[in-house]
Protein backbone atom coordinates (compact mmCIF):
# COMPACT_ATOMS: atom_id res chain seq x y z
CA UNK A 1 0.00 0.00 0.00
CA UNK A 2 1.34 3.19 -0.87
CA UNK A 3 1.84 5.72 2.44
CA UNK A 4 -0.50 8.65 2.41
CA UNK A 5 0.43 11.46 0.43
CA UNK A 6 -0.22 15.49 0.40
CA UNK A 7 -0.95 15.27 -2.90
CA UNK A 8 -3.56 12.56 -2.68
CA UNK A 9 -5.46 14.52 0.14
CA UNK A 10 -5.40 17.63 -2.24
CA UNK A 11 -6.94 15.36 -5.41
CA UNK A 12 -9.49 14.26 -3.24
CA UNK A 13 -10.67 16.74 -1.75
CA UNK A 14 -10.81 19.14 -5.27
CA UNK A 15 -12.71 16.46 -6.69
CA UNK A 16 -14.76 15.68 -3.69
CA UNK A 17 -16.36 18.94 -3.70
CA UNK A 18 -16.62 19.28 -7.17
CA UNK A 19 -19.02 16.12 -6.73
CA UNK A 20 -20.99 17.11 -4.11
CA UNK A 21 -21.55 20.73 -5.95
CA UNK A 22 -22.95 18.93 -8.58
CA UNK A 23 -25.35 16.69 -6.64
CA UNK A 24 -26.49 18.69 -3.51
CA UNK A 25 -29.25 20.69 -5.76
CA UNK A 26 -30.41 17.73 -7.78
CA UNK A 27 -30.67 16.16 -4.65
CA UNK A 28 -32.32 19.09 -2.45
CA UNK A 29 -35.29 18.51 -4.41
CA UNK A 30 -35.68 14.80 -3.79
CA UNK A 31 -34.79 14.99 0.01
CA UNK A 32 -37.89 14.50 2.21
CA UNK A 33 -38.37 15.77 5.62
CA UNK A 34 -37.21 12.57 6.72
CA UNK A 35 -33.99 12.10 4.36
CA UNK A 36 -32.64 15.47 5.94
CA UNK A 37 -33.42 14.26 9.81
CA UNK A 38 -31.69 10.82 8.49
CA UNK A 39 -28.68 12.21 6.93
CA UNK A 40 -28.52 14.87 10.10
CA UNK A 41 -28.86 12.05 12.51
CA UNK A 42 -25.68 10.20 10.25
CA UNK A 43 -23.35 13.15 10.38
CA UNK A 44 -24.25 13.72 14.46
CA UNK A 45 -23.28 9.70 14.33
CA UNK A 46 -19.83 10.21 12.81
CA UNK A 47 -18.30 12.92 14.93
CA UNK A 48 -19.04 10.64 18.01
CA UNK A 49 -17.62 7.58 16.02
CA UNK A 50 -13.67 6.94 17.64
CA UNK A 51 -13.28 3.75 14.99
CA UNK A 52 -11.55 4.31 11.86
CA UNK A 53 -13.38 1.43 9.92
CA UNK A 54 -17.48 2.88 11.62
CA UNK A 55 -16.48 6.25 10.28
CA UNK A 56 -15.93 5.26 7.22
CA UNK A 57 -19.21 3.45 7.27
CA UNK A 58 -21.29 5.95 8.66
CA UNK A 59 -19.87 7.98 6.36
CA UNK A 60 -20.57 6.17 2.87
CA UNK A 61 -23.73 5.82 4.30
CA UNK A 62 -24.39 9.38 4.90
CA UNK A 63 -23.49 10.51 1.19
CA UNK A 64 -25.13 7.74 -0.06
CA UNK A 65 -27.96 9.60 1.43
CA UNK A 66 -27.70 11.93 -1.10
CA UNK A 67 -26.25 11.36 -3.75
CA UNK A 68 -28.94 8.76 -4.18
CA UNK A 69 -31.89 11.13 -4.24
CA UNK A 70 -29.40 12.94 -6.69
CA UNK A 71 -30.77 10.85 -9.52
CA UNK A 72 -27.05 11.17 -11.08
CA UNK A 73 -25.73 7.40 -10.99
CA UNK A 74 -21.87 8.43 -12.33
CA UNK A 75 -21.27 11.10 -9.59
CA UNK A 76 -21.83 8.62 -6.84
CA UNK A 77 -19.86 5.88 -8.34
CA UNK A 78 -17.01 8.58 -8.41
CA UNK A 79 -17.62 9.71 -5.14
CA UNK A 80 -18.03 5.98 -3.88
CA UNK A 81 -14.07 5.09 -5.31
CA UNK A 82 -13.21 8.71 -3.72
CA UNK A 83 -14.59 7.61 -0.37
CA UNK A 84 -12.81 4.27 -0.61
CA UNK A 85 -9.58 6.14 -1.18
CA UNK A 86 -10.37 8.20 1.87
CA UNK A 87 -10.93 5.45 3.90
CA UNK A 88 -6.75 5.23 4.27
CA UNK A 89 -6.95 8.66 5.93
CA UNK A 90 -9.33 7.84 8.78
CA UNK A 91 -7.17 7.07 11.28
CA UNK A 92 -4.79 10.19 10.98
CA UNK A 93 -8.25 11.98 11.10
CA UNK A 94 -9.41 10.62 13.80
CA UNK A 95 -5.78 11.04 15.46
CA UNK A 96 -5.89 14.79 14.78
CA UNK A 97 -9.53 15.01 15.96
CA UNK A 98 -9.49 12.73 18.97
CA UNK A 99 -12.59 13.38 21.02
CA UNK A 100 -16.37 14.58 19.31
CA UNK A 101 -15.68 17.96 20.90
CA UNK A 102 -12.74 18.57 18.55
CA UNK A 103 -13.86 17.17 14.71
CA UNK A 104 -15.78 19.84 12.92
CA UNK A 105 -19.03 18.74 12.04
CA UNK A 106 -19.00 19.94 8.38
CA UNK A 107 -22.13 17.59 7.63
CA UNK A 108 -23.96 18.82 10.16
CA UNK A 109 -23.75 22.17 8.59
CA UNK A 110 -23.90 21.02 5.78
CA UNK A 111 -27.05 19.87 6.35
CA UNK A 112 -28.44 22.62 8.93
CA UNK A 113 -28.26 24.88 5.85
CA UNK A 114 -29.51 22.47 2.98
CA UNK A 115 -32.56 22.30 4.78
CA UNK A 116 -33.78 25.51 4.68
CA UNK A 117 -33.02 25.63 0.87
CA UNK A 118 -29.76 27.66 1.03
CA UNK A 119 -27.53 25.26 -1.00
CA UNK A 120 -25.28 28.33 -2.30
CA UNK A 121 -24.32 28.36 1.12
CA UNK A 122 -24.43 25.36 2.36
CA UNK A 123 -21.72 24.44 0.12
CA UNK A 124 -19.69 27.69 1.04
CA UNK A 125 -20.03 26.57 4.98
CA UNK A 126 -18.88 22.93 4.33
CA UNK A 127 -16.37 23.28 1.50
CA UNK A 128 -14.55 26.06 4.43
CA UNK A 129 -15.00 23.76 7.57
CA UNK A 130 -13.42 20.51 5.09
CA UNK A 131 -11.03 23.04 3.92
CA UNK A 132 -9.70 23.20 7.42
CA UNK A 133 -9.68 19.85 7.70
CA UNK A 134 -7.54 19.41 4.58
CA UNK A 135 -5.02 22.08 5.73
CA UNK A 136 -4.67 20.16 8.83
CA UNK A 137 -4.47 16.43 7.43
CA UNK A 138 -1.54 18.15 4.68
CA UNK A 139 0.29 19.98 7.64
CA UNK A 140 0.75 16.71 9.59
CA UNK A 141 1.53 15.06 6.17
CA UNK A 142 4.29 17.55 5.92
CA UNK A 143 5.22 17.85 9.58
CA UNK A 144 5.91 13.85 9.49
CA UNK A 145 7.84 13.80 5.52
CA UNK A 146 9.90 16.53 6.99
CA UNK A 147 10.97 14.12 10.52
CA UNK A 148 11.06 11.47 8.35
CA UNK A 149 13.36 12.91 5.68
CA UNK A 150 15.38 15.05 8.45
CA UNK A 151 16.34 11.50 10.19
CA UNK A 152 17.11 9.12 7.08
CA UNK A 153 17.25 11.09 3.90
CA UNK A 154 17.87 14.76 2.15
CA UNK A 155 14.89 16.71 2.52
CA UNK A 156 12.57 16.36 -0.95
CA UNK A 157 11.00 19.15 -2.32
CA UNK A 158 7.27 19.80 -1.11
CA UNK A 159 5.99 22.03 -4.08
CA UNK A 160 2.03 22.45 -2.88
CA UNK A 161 2.27 24.41 0.39
CA UNK A 162 -1.09 26.30 0.95
CA UNK A 163 -2.51 24.63 -1.79
CA UNK A 164 -5.89 23.85 0.15
CA UNK A 165 -6.10 27.74 0.24
CA UNK A 166 -5.69 27.64 -3.81
CA UNK A 167 -8.67 25.20 -3.47
CA UNK A 168 -10.87 27.70 -0.91
CA UNK A 169 -10.07 30.74 -3.40
CA UNK A 170 -11.24 27.87 -6.53
CA UNK A 171 -8.03 27.99 -8.15
CA UNK A 172 -6.99 24.49 -10.02
CA UNK A 173 -4.10 23.36 -8.77
CA UNK A 174 -2.89 21.01 -11.79
CA UNK A 175 -4.03 21.93 -15.76
CA UNK A 176 -5.75 19.22 -17.41
CA UNK A 177 -3.78 17.34 -20.08
CA UNK A 178 -6.65 18.13 -22.45
CA UNK A 179 -6.44 21.91 -22.08
CA UNK A 180 -4.20 24.90 -22.10
CA UNK A 181 -5.92 26.83 -20.29
CA UNK A 182 -5.90 27.12 -16.82
CA UNK A 183 -9.36 25.60 -14.68
CA UNK A 184 -10.92 26.42 -11.41
CA UNK A 185 -12.81 23.85 -8.94
CA UNK A 186 -16.34 24.85 -9.92
CA UNK A 187 -19.25 24.91 -7.63
CA UNK A 188 -21.99 23.98 -9.60
CA UNK A 189 -25.08 25.04 -8.10
CA UNK A 190 -27.01 25.66 -11.47
CA UNK A 191 -29.87 23.31 -12.47
CA UNK A 192 -28.66 19.70 -14.06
Amino acid sequence: MRPLSEEEVLDIAELRLTLISLALKPAHRHLSPDDFDHAYDLAKRITQINNAKDSSEYSRHFWDSIFSKAQRPILREVFRQLEDRMTRYEPLYLKLFPTPETRPRQREVLIEICRKGEITEALRAFKEIYLEVVDRLIDHLKSSEAEDSSSSKPPQSTSRSGDAGAIRRGISLKRPAYSRKSSSVPVFVGST
